[in-house]
């Protein structure tokens, strides 16, 4: 990614976030850090961040409150209402064909398209201000309806796009060295607790970032400055109204001895088969997006804005077809399998014992299937589901001979999150704080999974890229 050459003074360099998951940018020489601390212009930058943090973080907090309201209301409340005592098995197919037919509009009519697809992660410029309406549509009518897929990508894109509406739009475009920065402040603001701990975003920018020394600093400053802001208005808002915001947590989890050599051994090979399932459901998700919007090969043909409709809904009534599998399998809710699974995550923690390695394993399948295809065709972030992917896989293989529920439960979120983010720090970060006072215990575990996940990540993503690649040339040859 090219950086820019001019700062927030006019004459300094200002560090350019890169996508979350994608290559660092290329290094150039930048001036004495105090030099730039000290301008008017990064003071400024700072002044902002500091200042919009508080009204982003606002937005997004009523903007998760009322995503988590309406889920609450459409999975359990209305059931209820309709005289039942939990979301029937058939209860998805409606659910999802209403999302499908909302959205449909969203993606075809709307400026920025509801958003990007999230099989392409949670990075790119940021949203423009225009373009939040669609991304706050297009988040209410998938998430709360039952796709599976969660509110990070969503909150990014707004706290984004919101921050930027401080700068007037005639200094954006003579210093366009401001967006990306001022872009990433907002999105750390509005996920500031999102994933349970506002470092947990702080690191994902640093990482993602792709820089060091001095041009590592003068971008997380700002970030830090408005996570803190957004963590303080999310907590503050939170106690006063006591809405809940179904952020990434874990209340319970399962205690921990000291990692054995058996942790390990087996501990690897799970985190090889967590990154396989979450590599699979990534490349589902991008032959989805090929169906329902066209690719690289489909660039010569016209492709209609009520194709990219009808397959939406249509690829919306087949993640409630795999969620309403999951209910008939195994006979639970179906609420289980639904949603971005946060819910669902804390109580497969906080007893591992009352769910089957049958259940766990349809559950595994089932919320793979349905996340992939949503990855490619539906709006949400691609994270929370992941980790429940992770989790499920990793409690699966607890009872095996020297292993266990902790070990198996710490393997499976630190794999799953590195596998999605290819952010092997920040998962480690997020699985420390979702295990708590545990984490200290199980860190040389979550620390060797993190790179033996991210090493395997890259492998079956190269391995498949170059499968890819003879196809293409074999369909070339034949043509």
């Amino acid at each position: 990614m090219p950086e820019p050459s001019a700062g927030p003074s006019g004459g300094d360099t200002a560090p350019t976030p890169g996508p979350v998951g994608g290559a660092a940018p290329e290094q150039s020489p930048a001036p004495a850090l105090r030099d730039v601390l000290l301008t008017k212009g990064y003071l400024g930058l700072l002044l902002i961040s500091a200042l919009v943090g508080a009204p982003v973080s606002l937005a997004a907090f009523w903007f998760v409150g009322l995503e988590h309201e309406l889920q609450h209301w459409i999975w359990e409340s209305l059931p209820e209402a309709l005289g039942h005592d939990r979301a029937p098995w058939w209860w998805p197919l409606p659910a999802l064909l209403l999302a499908g037919l909302l959205l449909a509009p969203i993606v075809t009519r709307l400026p920025g398209r509801g958003g990007h697809v999230p099989v392409d992660g949670l990075g790119g410029p940021p949203a423009p201000p225009k373009a939040v309406p669609g991304v706050v549509l297009a988040a209410l009518a998938c998430l709360p309806l039952g796709a599976v897929l969660g509110p990070e990508a969503p909150l990014m894109a707004m706290g984004g796009g919101l921050a930027l509406l401080a700068v007037r739009p005639a200094r954006r475009a003579a210093r366009p060295q401001l967006v990306p920065v001022l872009g990433a402040a907002g999105s750390t603001a509005a996920i500031s607790t999102i994933f349970g701990s506002p470092l947990v975003a702080a690191v994902m920018m640093i990482e993602a970032a792709g820089l060091g020394g001095p041009r590592l600093l003068l971008l997380i400053m700002p970030c830090l400055l408005a996570s803190g802001v957004g963590a303080l208005v999310f907590t503050g808002f939170g106690h006063w109204t006591g809405l809940s915001i179904g952020a990434l947590s874990l209340p319970s989890v399962p205690h921990s001895g000291v990692p054995d050599p058996g942790d390990f051994l087996w501990g690897l090979p799970v985190a090889v088969a967590v990154t396989v399932v979450c590599v699979a459901g990534q490349t589902l998700g991008r032959r989805v997006k090929v169906f329902t919007t066209g690719g690289p090969e489909h660039a010569g043909e016209p492709w209609s804005a009520r194709r990219t409709a009808v397959r939406t809904v249509v690829c919306a009534v087949a993640v409630g077809a795999c969620i309403t599998a999951y209910a008939l399998l195994t006979g639970r809710s179906p609420q289980e399998a639904a949603l971005s699974g946060q819910a669902t995550l804390g109580t497969l923690a906080a007893d591992p014992a009352a769910w089957p390695v049958s259940a766990l394993l349809a559950l595994t399948l089932c919320k793979a299937a349905a996340w992939g295809i949503a990855l490619g065709s539906l709006r949400g972030g691609p994270i929370f589901p992941a980790v429940l992917i992770g989790a499920a896989v990793g409690l699966a293989c607890g009872p095996l001979p020297g292993f266990g529920t902790a070990p198996g439960l710490a393997v499976g979120l630190a794999a799953a999150s590195t596998t999605v983010t290819r952010l092997p720090v920040t998962s480690t970060v997020l699985a420390t704080a979702l295990l708590g006072a545990e984490s200290t215990e199980l860190m040389p575990l979550l620390l060797v999974t993190t790179v033996t996940a991210f090493v395997a990540g890259e492998l079956v993503r190269g391995a498949g890229a170059r499968r890819a690649h003879r196809a293409a040339a074999a369909r070339a040859r034949l043509g």
